[in-house]
């Protein structure tokens, strides 16, 4: 292999026109998939104070903002339900109720735009329980456990009403045993095998998820998440993890969190090349990037741009951000930090 003078690597970095014609890595308003809060009980859109720039919607008005992203070239959404606590429950039974705001959100999405908006929900029951948990709580032994077969049989008919109401795929996030499994044998018995799974195969018990439970009202009442999302200090059970949703009939993986979890998703893609991976860029390490940009400390633009790229160079094929809108936007103007 030649070596300095005579091979010169800076030759290929010389001009931008040089650089993007031998970039490896692409950003693109095709890889984003856009979250929507869509809250009950408001009658205009509300912001989140711990993620600037976002807000639960009404679901009256949740097709302005589908609207406003379709326009941009955004046309993959992700759907989460915020309920009063009036309708909370145990068991989160509401998660499952066909006049929640879920279902009726997808519906008037299909009303006003058709098949274009690409709509997964997210299938989990910790926004509609009484204790904020992702499962049903039980005593056995003395303690108080998540009861996984039970929290089964919630979810998949939560993801059958989303089938209903016309969802492309569902996402179960609660990082219950056999998920995958109760979920696609529900949706095949009524009838909607074309409905897909994404799964939040490989999930992490994560600090930066903070923002995102005051968004969606789903923090824990009691104790954590650590019995059944995963140990941060784990990277092979992620392996394990994606392979058991594989078996069970997963479309697409998912590795949440992003940032802190770049060597994860290597790992998972690398493994299963065959399969579409997301990665979820999640409230937290949005959050963080606004927070220092409106202090001064870093050029939003570019920093967001930095992020999602390496993202994306790690091995996701699609990333679930809280930037979609605002990356969308600059695309469109022109702009190009690289």
């Amino acid at each position: 292999m030649p070596r300095f003078p005579e091979l010169r690597p800076r030759r290929l970095r010389l001009t931008k026109a040089i650089r993007d014609l031998v970039a490896e890595t692409a950003l693109t308003v095709n890889d984003l998939i856009y979250p929507v809060f869509v809250r009950e009980g408001i009658n205009e859109p509300e912001p989140i104070a711990a993620m600037p720039g976002q807000y639960r919607y009404p679901v009256e008005k949740v097709t302005d903002i589908v609207s406003s992203a379709l326009e941009l070239g955004v046309k993959a959404f992700i759907l989460f339900g915020v309920v009063p606590d009036e309708k909370k429950d145990h068991t989160g039974s509401y998660a499952y109720d066909p006049r929640g705001p879920v279902p009726r959100a997808i519906k008037a999405i299909r009303r006003d735009f058709g098949e274009e908006p690409l709509i997964f929900t997210d299938v989990c029951i910790c926004g509609y329980t009484s204790h904020g948990h992702c499962g049903i709580p039980v005593e056995k032994r003395g303690r108080k456990l998540i009861d996984n077969d039970s929290t089964l049989e919630v979810i998949s008919r939560m993801a059958v009403t989303h089938a209903e109401a016309g969802a492309d795929f569902v996402a179960p996030s609660g990082m219950m045993d056999g998920m995958v499994k109760a979920i696609r044998e529900a949706l095949d018995r009524e009838g909607f095998s074309e409905v897909g799974i994404m799964s939040y195969a490989v999930k992490y018990a994560s600090g930066f998820y903070g923002p995102f439970r005051e968004a969606a009202g789903s923090a824990p009442r009691f104790g954590d998440r650590r019995s059944y999302q995963m140990d941060p200090r784990n990277a092979m059970e992620a392996i394990k993890e994606s392979m058991l949703d594989v078996e069970e009939g997963a479309d697409i993986l998912m590795v949440k969190p992003a940032l802190a979890y770049l060597d994860v998703i290597r790992l998972v893609k690398e493994s299963f090349p065959h399969y579409p991976l997301a990665a979820y860029n999640v409230s937290g390490e949005y959050s963080m990037v606004k927070a220092a940009a409106e202090k001064g400390w870093v050029d939003e633009k570019l920093v967001t741009f930095e992020i999602l790229t390496a993202i994306k160079r790690a091995g996701a094929d699609l990333i679930l951000t809280y930037h979609a809108l605002d990356v969308a936007r600059w695309l469109r103007e022109g702009y190009n930090p690289f």
